[in-house]
């Protein structure tokens, strides 16, 4: 009835069933941000995402040519994901619920990060670099607030969360294509300038693009009002399977739907004498599964974007520049493109549980064809690029529903917390995954994709004990 009503622009009245006021809008399952704003959202993700992996390609050997190693690599890669993590602790208190001020730190720290960056090959100073890549850690606390915005009570219906966790995914996948990509062509400009040059173009470049977009987030973007903890409503819990809708109807305390009135009911208690929500035993595992795979999937993409370049490099078939390494990590990413863009339109449709166990299966069977491969010495460019595919797009789909997943079996007052618990699990993955990809070559890459398998293969059997706790509205 509800998806009947917003599509032929029926506007039904939600009420405060506690007497307040009456307020006349669409169906809230299916709200919406106004587009400009949440078009920033998911640009200032997309930068982010390029920022990260633009350097992937040529940081192995930017690291060598200043005197570092390969696992020197890995902890340039990763390390921005650590100070991240320790700038979401100022920004949450300063933050007053909104997006703005994250945004304007997101804006100053990236294209102050990229500068030192290109400042390290005129210095000549290893650790620049790294002190560049810190920098730009302040500017990835963002991630956090891109995930909290899309999952957030007061701006997105829970019937939209997955697919705004979509787009961010896509924006992702652009990412991992685009970065790696961009900065293999930008190699190709050669040395001959001890400022703009193989090594140092991408971060000036992406320094000037986020000039601009700085503009873009003054002019256009408008924060979101209030906070979360107002919006507090009482929980419905959640069958143990799914039934389909088109065959079962349900009437709630929290919601009731009428057909001749079309009207929406939404229990909003007061907050006086609100009593502190406690999560049960189910929806703790919950947590603690979503938090493991938002932890393994970064670590297994990390670990491949930062290892192919040096296995690629150290394999007698391939021998690959940082060129032809970035190519490569880019072709596979963009392969995953039309199947991300897929999965927004599925998401309408498939509940999280079902593409959080497709994307994590998938990607299992993915590394266990690159062991095997492995095993029998028949790594050539085409077993590896499907296997790559393989894996970028397996765990590129489960990690669209962690935080929307929770979003839904939680109150609104959690989303910061839930959203805090997720992003420190990817960047736990992302710096462990970085730092153990770009050590692949030394401790063997058996023993590489033997802990790969391992750590996915824990979360499927979390997920498989859980299953029927991870049930949750669809979209």
């Amino acid at each position: 009835m509800a998806n009947r009503c917003v599509d032929e622009g029926v506007r039904p009245t939600v009420q405060d069933s506690d007497g307040g006021q009456t307020i006349y809008g669409f169906d809230p399952e299916y709200k919406l941000p106004k587009i400009s704003s949440l078009v920033i959202i998911i640009v200032a993700n997309v930068l982010l995402q390029i920022s990260f992996f633009i350097i992937v390609s040529s940081s192995n050997e930017y690291a060598k040519h200043l005197g570092g190693s390969s696992t020197f690599s890995g902890v340039v890669i990763g390390i921005p994901t650590v100070f991240s993590g320790l700038m979401l602790i100022p920004l949450l208190k300063l933050d007053k619920g909104g997006y703005k001020l994250p945004l304007h730190v997101s804006c100053a720290a990236s294209i102050l990060g990229h500068v030192l960056y290109g400042c390290a090959y005129r210095a000549n100073f290893l650790y620049l670099i790294l002190l560049g890549r810190i920098v730009s850690g302040a500017s990835f606390s963002m991630w956090m607030y891109c995930k909290r915005y899309c999952s957030d009570a007061r701006i997105v219906g829970i019937r939209r969360r997955t697919l705004l966790a979509g787009f961010l995914v896509l924006g992702q996948g652009v990412g991992m294509s685009f970065g790696p990509l961009f900065g293999g062509l930008l190699y190709k400009v050669g040395f001959n300038n001890d400022i703009f040059n193989g090594f140092t173009s991408p971060a000036w470049i992406m320094a000037g693009v986020w000039s601009i977009f700085w503009v873009c987030v003054t002019l256009w973007y408008e924060d979101v009002l209030g906070r979360e903890e107002d919006l507090d409503i009482d929980l419905v819990p959640q069958p143990s399977s799914a039934v389909p809708e088109s065959t079962t109807k349900t009437t709630t305390p929290m919601i009731e739907s009428k057909k001749e009135a079309q009207t929406v009911i939404v229990s909003v208690p007061s907050p006086v004498g609100r009593t502190a929500y406690r999560m049960n035993a189910s929806q703790i595992g919950v947590l603690i599964c979503m938090c493991w795979f938002a932890m393994t999937c970064f670590f297994i993409l990390g670990a491949w974007e930062a290892n192919l370049p040096v296995y690629g490099e150290d394999a007698p078939q391939f021998r690959w520049s940082p060129y032809s390494a970035g190519n490569f990590i880019a072709f596979g990413g963009l392969a995953t493109c039309p199947f991300l863009l897929l999965n927004l339109f599925m998401a309408k449709r498939i509940e999280d549980r079902k593409i959080l166990a497709f994307g994590s299966l998938f990607g299992l069977a993915s590394l266990l064809v690159f062991l095997s491969l492995l095993r029998s010495g028949r790594v050539v460019y085409g077993s590896l690029f499907m296997c790559w595919w393989g894996v970028a797009l397996g765990f590129n789909l489960a990690s669209t529903v962690t935080v929307s997943l929770l979003s839904k079996q939680l109150p609104p007052s959690w989303n910061t917390r839930t959203s805090l618990a997720i992003q420190y699990s990817n960047y736990a993955g992302r710096v462990a995954g970085a730092i153990w990809g770009g050590s692949g070559v030394r401790v063997g890459m058996m023993n590489y994709a033997g802990l790969e398998i391992t750590l996915i293969g824990i979360g499927v059997v979390m997920f498989v004990v859980l299953w029927q706790g991870l049930a949750a509205k669809t979209g």
